[in-house]
């Protein structure tokens, strides 16, 4: 599906088709363990559906750059063992097919020990062309998001919510619209684990979305 002539909605990435760049976002891994620690009981079984659907979007496109857009990992001040693992084997993924960069989440505290193992880079922000990548969890204040006049944005989890009166159901969606004069692009959470924030109905957390809706 075609948000603009360049830029693709691929599952629940996007794809910017003339750069060749992939943008993924909001991981969360280790979200699971947290949720059972808190004493919710929740099954830890959705890695394999995230594998699967990250090589399914693999044979879609050939990425030359992949693009996370923060929040890879959950936890804020500790890597706990799940995130070790798991976070190196997406990380193994994505290395095979392309160039890697990490963008700065605000679950993102303690990110540099595994970005190290791999040799990542981690940046606040990438631009490329008019258009301005970041988490999505502060508004920037530099030159290039000024002069940006697309931005790609994350950390929102946007989902909307369906119902007949009977039954009501929750989908992951993708947000377009505008922030002051420029395009803005919400992309959802690669988690599996939760829908995402209802945008029509509970509160909004991105500062990008107080002018959005």
């Amino acid at each position: 599906m075609q948000i603009t002539n360049n830029i693709e909605i691929i599952d629940l990435s996007l794809y910017l088709k003339k750069e060749k760049i992939l943008i993924l976002a909001d991981f969360h891994i280790g979200l699971e363990e947290s949720l059972n620690k808190q004493g919710y009981l929740i099954p830890i079984n959705q890695f394999k559906d995230i594998e699967k659907r990250l090589n399914s979007i693999l044979k879609k496109v050939k990425p030359k750059l992949i693009i996370i857009n923060g929040d890879i990992k959950h936890e804020f001040h500790t890597i706990s063992e799940t995130e070790w693992r798991n976070t190196l084997k997406i990380l193994d993924i994505l290395t095979k097919k392309a160039n890697v960069i990490l963008l700065k989440g605000n679950h993102d505290t303690i990110l540099g020990p595994i970005a190290n193992k791999r040799n990542i880079i981690i940046q606040d922000y990438y631009k490329i062309n008019n258009i301005y990548i970041c988490h999505g969890n502060k508004i920037p204040e530099n030159i290039d998001f000024s002069t940006s006049k697309t931005i790609i944005i994350a950390h929102e989890h946007p989902a909307i919510s369906i119902s007949n009166k009977i039954r009501k159901e929750t989908y992951k969606c993708f947000l377009l619209g505008k922030f002051k004069n420029k395009t803005l692009i919400v992309q959802p959470s690669f988690n599996l684990t939760t829908e995402g924030t209802n945008i029509l109905r509970e509160k909004l957390l991105s500062p990008f979305l107080t002018r959005f809706i």
